[in-house]
């Protein structure tokens, strides 16, 4: 059977009504028969039309699929990813992985509850289906794939409700075709998590399910983020100061915090051997430590913008310029008319989350990608609105008379969807065929096994160098015989090094690990111990980074695929895939692995760290 679709039949306008303390009044009416009064203000037509949208289950379906595709196409683009929450997550599995500072004991800024969220569903698939390790991987992607579109249909539903159908089903093209969406929706990051619960926690504010929105918040909050309590503010202010329920707030708070934070203080105490509250560790040092995350390298103001229209292209524009296109709407639109029903929460609350979002992190000198993750669902939202808001216009300027906007402006919009949908699908080709090739080449490794070139019994250990943070982590490795080691290079920051073999290493303070992103030279290995080799031949050599792929008569070349080279590429066209002119102006370096030929040419006798 194809898509179901819905046809929505909107109602007679309804009588004007004094707007004064109205919301504040009917607020505590939070039924689903109010909800669907609020739709019928929102779209207010003088006969009945029909209006075509997904139901929740073809939403779904369209969703999933995006998302599935996501887990096994999107490349890992934050090293934090990995060495943050994919290595320690190995560690649990199968007692190995790398340490970040960030999991010593001593400093304990990250939560092993959120890693046990993932893990647990990753163990029991392994344990029952005895996978390959790279399975695993992809299968824990597909999870939070299938995390992500169940959060996203419930969001959906309620903008449905909240905002009404047009502004809905134009956010579920924007959230399907978008490469901020592919990027974010199966990343196995806090911020990532913060997103799906912003999906819950506002869905269910729209829904006026007030304890369910706190609950989400909290859980973003404490098991993730705590700098996603950002976004629980409006709901907040609803609550305490339009509805003026501080009661349910404060036992929606209470509640909360006894059902996530005390098993996650025991659960964390447990693995590090101490008490720990992580949450508050993480605020500690991000806000309060006289170094703090800005040695981790800062970002001009602009980054954000330049990011968001990457991720997102004129959607994003749209969505920082809602406020003036509401304020337009409203004064030279529907000034006469009673256009959005009392009863929804007003726009000035209701779209808050996400500029309130953006003043606070625009003005962060250490600024990464990641870190707008909890609000991309927002900025669907605002550019739906936005493009609502142009259709209007539309209406209201250029036809001036007929039955509903709707029924003259597709003719207009349909053609920049499509553009918008097209640049999208442009910008996530552009980054897998560009920077996916890391992750092909330690793939590579599982096959050499699987052909029987490589022993699965001997120690092997696997090197890299200046291409250390692409390593797309250990679930990658065909066995634990396998070792990452890394080599010298220009990077002088700190390295993370493997957990302790003992039983209880998590609790073990490691040596040789500071907080100031100090280089530890404890973490190098010497080139003779090194079997394979991972590197990008860029034709750059320097003391501490030589050019291993032109050292033919100590490695040979087992695989090399091209990986794009950023500086000297069109910077239009590297991050936009066009067929063919993408190829030609696109200057490529090879990614290769390599065997080691002869060891013993070596000097034996070099520096050992």
């Amino acid at each position: 059977m194809g898509p179901a679709v819905r046809q929505r039949m909107t109602f007679p306008t309804i009588p004007q009504i004094n707007k004064k303390d109205t919301y504040k009044k009917n607020s505590k009416k939070s039924s689903s028969g109010s909800l669907r009064k609020c739709e019928m203000y929102t779209n207010p037509s003088h006969v009945d039309i029909g209006i075509i949208f997904p139901s929740g289950d073809t939403a779904f379906k369209f969703l999933l699929s995006a998302r599935f595709c996501a887990a096994i196409w999107s490349h890992i683009s934050d090293c934090d990813e990995v060495y943050n929450f994919w290595e320690p997550s190995h560690y649990l599995m199968f007692g190995q992985g790398f340490q970040t500072w960030e999991y010593s004991p001593e400093y304990a800024l990250r939560s092993y509850t959120y890693l046990m969220v993932h893990v647990v569903p990753a163990w029991i698939y392994y344990c029952i289906l005895q996978p390959n390790k790279m399975l695993v991987f992809y299968f824990c992607r597909c999870l939070l794939g299938l995390l992500c579109s169940l959060c996203e249909v419930y969001f959906y539903k309620s903008i449905c409700r909240e905002f009404g159908i047009n502004v809905a089903r134009l956010m579920l093209l924007i959230m399907l075709f978008s490469t901020g969406m592919f990027i974010s929706s199966t990343s196995f990051l806090p911020s990532s998590f913060s997103m799906y619960m912003t999906l819950l926690s506002m869905g269910a504010w729209f829904q006026r399910k007030y304890e369910l929105a706190v609950f989400t918040t909290a859980l973003s909050a404490f098991l993730s983020w705590p700098f996603a309590a950002l976004i629980g503010v409006p709901i907040a202010i609803d609550m305490l100061w339009l509805r003026s329920d501080w009661i349910k707030f404060l036992q929606s708070c209470i509640i909360s915090c006894f059902a996530i934070l005390l098993p996650m203080i025991r659960i964390d105490s447990l693995y590090f051997g101490r008490l720990v509250v992580a949450p508050l560790n993480i605020v500690k040092y991000n806000v309060f430590s006289s170094h703090g995350p800005n040695l981790y390298g800062t970002e001009p103001w602009y980054f954000y913008l330049m990011n968001g229209f990457l991720n997102f292209n004129f959607i994003f524009l749209a969505a920082l310029v809602t406020p003036f296109a509401l304020i337009i709407v409203k004064f030279f639109v529907s000034k006469d008319k009673n256009y959005r029903n009392p009863q929804c929460i007003p726009y000035w609350l209701s779209l808050q989350p996400l500029y309130l979002w953006l003043c606070v992190f625009c003005f962060q000198p250490h600024k990464e990608e990641r870190f707008l993750f909890p609000v991309y669902p927002l900025i669907c939202l605002c550019g739906a609105i936005t493009v609502d808001c142009l259709q209007k216009l539309w209406f209201k300027t250029m036809v001036r008379s007929g039955v509903h906007y709707l029924q003259h402006t597709m003719h207009i919009i349909t053609p920049i969807m499509v553009v918008s949908c097209l640049l999208g699908l442009s910008r996530t080709f552009a980054l897998y065929k560009g920077y996916h090739a890391p992750m092909d080449i330690f793939m590579e490794l599982n096959k050499l096994t699987v052909e029987g070139d490589i022993s699965t019994e001997q120690k092997i250990n696997i090197c890299t160098g200046k291409e250390w943070y692409r390593y797309p982590s250990s679930f990658f490795l065909p066995s634990e015989n396998w070792h990452l080691q890394f080599l010298e290079s220009e990077f002088r920051g700190q390295l993370p090094q493997p957990y302790s073999i003992l039983e209880n290493g998590s609790m073990i303070v490691p040596p040789n690990m500071n907080d100031e992103n100090r280089e530890e030279p404890s973490r190098y290995v010497n080139i003779s111990t090194c079997d394979y080799l991972v590197d990008l031949d860029n034709g750059v050599e320097t003391p501490r980074e030589p050019n291993y792929s032109q050292q033919t008569d100590k490695w040979t070349v087992v695989k090399g695929i091209p990986f794009i080279d950023a500086a000297r590429s069109n910077q239009l066209l590297r991050a936009f895939y066009v067929p063919i002119v993408w190829e030609r102006y696109c200057h490529f370096h090879m990614y290769n692995l390599l065997k080691v030929k002869k060891p013993s040419k070596y000097n034996n006798s070099s520096k050992q760290f």
